[in-house]
């Protein structure tokens, strides 16, 4: 009898089911599926990605990936998630498997690491577009108003606009590091600046210290006097925030105001701490951790190149 009841219970589920897909349409059903599609990509890539051993392996999987949610985002052009996927996915990409390539070319092949650096900017300006797409859906205008006044644009934000804000400012600082024959570019430091400063206000300890190890190798670029000072700060906040498990600040202090001092010794010291985190730590930042070190590695070995 129970059973009987059960079945009876479970079709009628089914037609209650059936009847409500039919009142919502097919087209609001393709709409929950691409949202739903969307959140699992965009929930899921990085973290998988960011905790894999083999740099090489992700670096073969990620364009697919990002391919994918491009198509994907044709679709469903409002998902934030799988906005801020592309924006962060696209910045790494460039950074890691583009332009970091590119540079071990420099002192040996300065034709390809030209068309390296090109590319990576490309790929950079790429994720710029998904970020100010995403900042648009939550903010109308703000693409615009970023522009005439990051100030005044900035004021709304609030902690749940940061993940976005951060990748932001990321890849617009990444494509105007590669940008000296576009000066349009150059000029617009001061608004990613503004982007990451506005992200350290809301919450300086965000994601362990992500916001101040993006502006160790900012601050001294900056037009404002004490950068480099303002540097060792960011760096000795962020190592304070992430419990010394990331290589990324020694590298990121190492290259931003030590080179510019030739402080040979110094320079060595931070590449050797860098080469010295565990890997096994904190399985999160491996992916990380490997490309700093590699960084590392490759600095040491050109450390002649660098220094007098």
């Amino acid at each position: 009898m129970r059973a009987s009841i059960s079945r009876l219970a479970l079709r009628r589920s089914a037609l209650v089911g059936l009847l409500a897909l039919t009142t919502l349409g097919t087209g609001c059903v393709k709409k929950i599926a691409l949202n739903s599609l969307a959140d699992a990509l965009s929930s899921s890539t990085s973290g998988t990605f960011s905790q894999d051993e083999d740099l090489a392996l992700v670096g073969d999987a990620i364009p697919f990936a990002l391919k994918t949610m491009e198509a994907l985002h044709g679709e469903a052009p409002d998902h934030r998630g799988l906005e801020l996927a592309l924006v962060s996915g696209f910045t790494q990409y460039g950074m890691v498997w583009v332009q970091w390539p590119a540079e071990q070319l420099k002192y040996s092949d300065f034709r390809s690491y030209q068309a390296g650096l090109e590319r990576s900017r490309k790929l950079f300006l790429r994720a710029r577009g998904y970020g100010l797409e995403g900042m648009d859906a939550a903010y109308p205008g703000f693409s615009e108003g970023i522009f005439t006044d990051p100030e005044a644009t900035l004021q709304p934000t609030t902690t749940d606009d940061i993940p976005m804000m951060y990748w932001l400012g990321a890849s617009w600082l990444a494509a105007i590091s590669n940008s000296r024959e576009h000066p349009e570019l150059i000029g617009q430091l001061p608004i990613a600046a503004a982007l990451l400063h506005r992200c350290l206000e809301l919450d300086e300890s965000w994601d362990r210290g992500a916001i101040h190890e993006l502006l160790i190798s900012l601050e001294p670029s900056l037009a404002v006097a004490g950068g480099a000072d303002r540097s060792r700060e960011h760096f000795a906040r962020a190592m304070e925030l992430n419990g010394g498990v990331k290589a990324g600040p020694y590298v990121s202090l190492a290259t931003a105001i030590i080179i510019d001092t030739q402080d040979r010794e110094a320079f060595v010291s931070l590449l050797e701490q860098a080469l010295a985190v565990d890997l096994e730590a904190s399985p999160n930042d491996r992916l990380a951790n490997e490309y700093a070190q590699q960084q590392a590695r490759y600095l040491l070995h050109h450390i002649d190149d660098l220094f007098i």
